[in-house]
């Protein structure tokens, strides 16, 4: 049965706040937010008021770390129950937190960072991602106190449910923390915690779209006492993420970022043979999941490049700022911005190699869709903000969103809005704000089949994380994106 999309605004609960309705910030809060001022009204939280709302009891927390490192989520020290409070503790904390941690991330920020929130919170729950893998947490750390209430310990049990996370690190960090929380999805689990960000990262789009804001705070040691205040406060919103299986023919050879895992043979040939296309005697695929945007095209190609070149030369990165520049400066050589009149075919349109279909909102045939001449690069995009916190859907008026048949776009509503750019001139504009990208549709599932030719390799890439993928002209490669049935819980920073 397909599975219908919500309606625009529907809230599933009371205790959510559609992404919509969410409380716009005042002109001037946001001014102050880059800055690390955002809301006075919490310059003044004492900290060993905001460590009692935090701090879980200690024998829950060296529990959880003891569980954590034994891999065993009953692995619970008999002696750590007989600590002072025990299991017998009446009072678990308003709200029970851990934080995530990237040190890598923030432009050398991370170690100092860590130290910041530990001394705000405790050391036990502060988790470095070198260190602990956000699936061991939810494996062991959150297993373990749903161990310990269902041997009655009511405070085990209150610090589950109450648990909320908070990620320090770039949109990628929070998308593989994000995925992770998915886990407790498949294994039927109730209390999902809900997560916000502190931005470390590059675009932080998902950190703008929940309001935590677009960059590390110039005040960044009173800010983080600030942040952990709102993280206990804020309301919980719903955030859609999205499957992409990707199909080729066997024997390709693929390096794909780590987010893509590879699956079973038999999955991508179900997938070649529902397409009805030319199957290749064996397929393999790989599958993940993205909550931010997924792209082919020129703008992948670009980030493939100078991902490899920073890799290569790491001394380069230093930070947001020297990243963008270094970014910027390297579109400029791969021909994003000027295309000679001869050239090779690799940045030509796009329609030269690719077809798109989709399925509309409660629509369970696939249709397929004009891919527009000039364009270069298309863009699959989940949230409002991309490419850091600019807008290339745009602010679209009513009278042509019933002309095109689309609706206005939200981070829940089911649906994703593909759109196109044609070259680095027309991206600029287009990051400006001056001029909306070009719009080809919206849908609630999509599959790109991409066939070579001239073309030997397309570049693709998921939430920052580009792939070279290689193309066969015999057979197709397809990129099917499915919404993942169950959302994702953010935690809104205003």
């Amino acid at each position: 049965m397909e599975e219908t999309p919500r309606s625009v605004g529907e809230a599933s609960t009371t205790n959510f706040v559609p992404a919509e309705t969410r409380p716009s910030a005042k002109k001037d809060a946001v001014t102050m937010k880059g800055c690390g001022f955002a809301n006075l009204a919490w310059v003044g939280v004492d900290r060993e008021e905001l460590r009692g709302r935090l701090a879980m009891p200690e024998y829950l927390r060296l529990a959880m770390r003891d569980c954590i490192k034994r891999k065993d989520s009953t692995a619970v020290p008999d002696h750590l129950l007989l600590l002072p409070g025990g299991a017998a503790a009446e009072m678990a904390p308003h709200a029970p937190m851990v934080v995530f941690i990237n040190p890598k991330s923030g432009g050398r920020h991370g170690p100092v960072l860590k130290q910041r929130l530990q001394q705000l919170m405790t050391d036990e729950q502060v988790f470095d991602l070198t260190e602990v893998k956000p699936h061991e947490f939810v494996r062991y750390g959150l297993a373990c106190l749903e161990t310990l209430a269902a041997k009655g310990d009511e405070c085990a049990r209150e610090c589950r449910e109450k648990m909320r996370i908070m990620v320090a690190g770039g949109d990628g960090t929070v998308g593989w923390v994000l995925g992770c929380l998915g886990e407790l999805h498949n294994d039927g689990k109730s209390h999902i915690p809900p997560v916000g960000v502190i931005p470390l990262g590059t675009g932080n789009d998902l950190s703008r779209s929940f309001s935590w804001g677009g960059s590390f705070p110039f005040a960044w040691r009173s800010a983080m006492k600030r942040t952990l205040h709102r993280a206990t406060l804020g309301t919980v919103s719903r955030l859609d993420s999205w499957k992409i299986v990707v199909s080729m023919p066997s024997g390709e050879v693929v390096d794909p970022p780590y987010s893509l895992k590879p699956t079973t043979e038999e999955t991508a040939l179900d997938q070649a043979l529902d397409a009805d296309k030319d199957v290749p005697p064996k397929a393999k695929s790989y599958e993940g999941v993205f909550y931010n945007y997924f792209s082919i095209g020129m703008d992948a190609q670009v980030a493939y490049g100078f991902h490899h070149l920073r890799n290569e030369k790491p001394y380069l990165a230093q930070g947001p700022v020297t990243n963008k520049l270094i970014y910027s400066s390297y579109s400029c050589t791969q021909g994003w911005f000027c295309t000679p009149c001869v050239s090779n075919p690799s940045l030509r349109g796009l329609r030269n190699i690719m077809k798109i279909h989709i399925k509309k909102a409660n629509c369970s045939e696939w249709e397929e869709i004009h891919v527009p001449k000039s364009v270069r690069s298309i863009v699959v995009l989940n949230l409002y903000n991309y490419g850091s916190g600019r807008h290339p859907w745009g602010n679209l008026r009513p009278k042509y969103l019933e002309k095109r048949g689309f609706v206005e776009a939200h981070c829940d509503d089911g649906l994703i809005e593909i759109f196109g750019l044609k070259q680095g001139w027309h991206a600029s504009f287009v990051m400006a704000e001056i001029i909306s990208a070009k719009h080809i549709a919206q849908a609630a599932a999509i599959r790109f089949e991409l066939r070579g030719g001239d073309w030997k390799n397309a570049f693709l890439q998921m939430d920052g994380e580009p792939w070279k993928q290689p193309m066969k002209s015999d057979y197709s490669t397809f990129v099917e994106i499915k919404k993942v049935p169950f959302q994702s819980l953010m935690i809104n920073g205003e």
